[in-house]
């Protein structure tokens, strides 16, 4: 699932690839993509694209009077490109064609078509269920006492810092980058972190979100990629060597997941083979 870093560079690209184009078309092939139906998608006829945003790992597209709230779900890719969509490609779920020949396209690789998109008057989004919900924005990460507020939850950190009501932005890929960059247990329950640990937490959260931002901004050119090139260390590299220790990863599989970690560094060097045995790490 693209996570707060691959929105962000999405929404930066989408931003100066189609500053001031106007809408020539606007269509949903795919029947159970719009949440919305007043104002219709064909609203946007006419109307020119006025900047991008992000709400946690929320695109959202700013139109004359008008927003469009994307949730790209696990299998969601959104990208410009030169021409029409043919009618054959059954991955496109929206598709936004602009004067000058440039569109917007939503596509969803895969069958179960999640992705989803909502057409909203802009002072409707912040009240809009799917943002009014969300928690602070996890980059940049809150001040300090509103970060240990939010993390000091009698809860695994690994799923806490996924919990897109408590921290926004942060998914799987990437909360398990930011807990071995801050030498913590996925497994460790937020209210055992004393004050050295929520800062080592917090400080990680930007390091690592920060600086996948940072490598995009260099790799990632004006046509965005379907799969951005990750600057992943441990996610789903379970038996490679830490790059840190050089001990050999471990991971706990769950049945949508997994949770990549190095023991020695994290755990006190004990293996969780698998997630039965999770009661075990604290």
């Amino acid at each position: 699932m693209p996570e707060l870093p691959e929105v962000e560079i999405a929404v930066r690209r989408l931003g100066t690839a189609l500053a001031s184009a106007r809408v020539e078309s606007a269509a949903a092939p795919g029947v159970v993509t719009m949440r919305t139906f007043d104002p219709p998608l064909d609203a946007l006829v006419g109307r020119a694209f006025t900047g991008a945003r992000r709400a946690g790992k929320m695109p959202i597209l700013l139109f004359e009077d008008l927003a469009l709230v994307l949730h790209l779900m696990s299998a969601g890719r959104i990208g410009v490109f030169e021409g029409r969509a043919s009618v054959r490609d059954r991955r496109v779920r929206l598709r936004v064609s602009f004067a000058g020949g440039r569109e917007l396209r939503l596509r969803e690789f895969g069958t179960q078509q999640r992705a989803w998109a909502k057409l909203l008057p802009p002072e409707e989004v912040e009240s809009d269920e799917a943002i009014a919900t969300l928690g602070p924005e996890a980059w940049p990460p809150p001040p300090p006492e509103d970060f240990a507020a939010l993390v000091r939850q009698p809860r695994h950190l690994h799923p806490l810092l996924r919990d897109q009501r408590t921290i926004a932005g942060i998914g799987r890929s990437w909360v398990d980058e930011i807990l071995w960059t801050a030498r913590l247990s996925p497994f460790r329950q937020g209210t055992d972190l004393d004050d050295d640990a929520v800062e080592t937490l917090r400080q990680a959260c930007d390091e690592v979100l920060g600086g996948a931002l940072e490598h995009y901004e260099r790799v990632v050119g004006e046509s965005l990629p379907d799969k951005a090139p990750m600057p992943l260390q441990v996610h789903a590299r379970q038996g490679d060597p830490c790059p840190r220790c050089g001990t050999v990863l471990e991971a706990v599989f769950f049945k949508d997941h997994v949770t990549t970690y190095c023991p020695p560094e994290q755990t006190g060097g004990r293996v969780l083979k698998d997630r039965r045995l999770s009661r075990l790490l604290r």
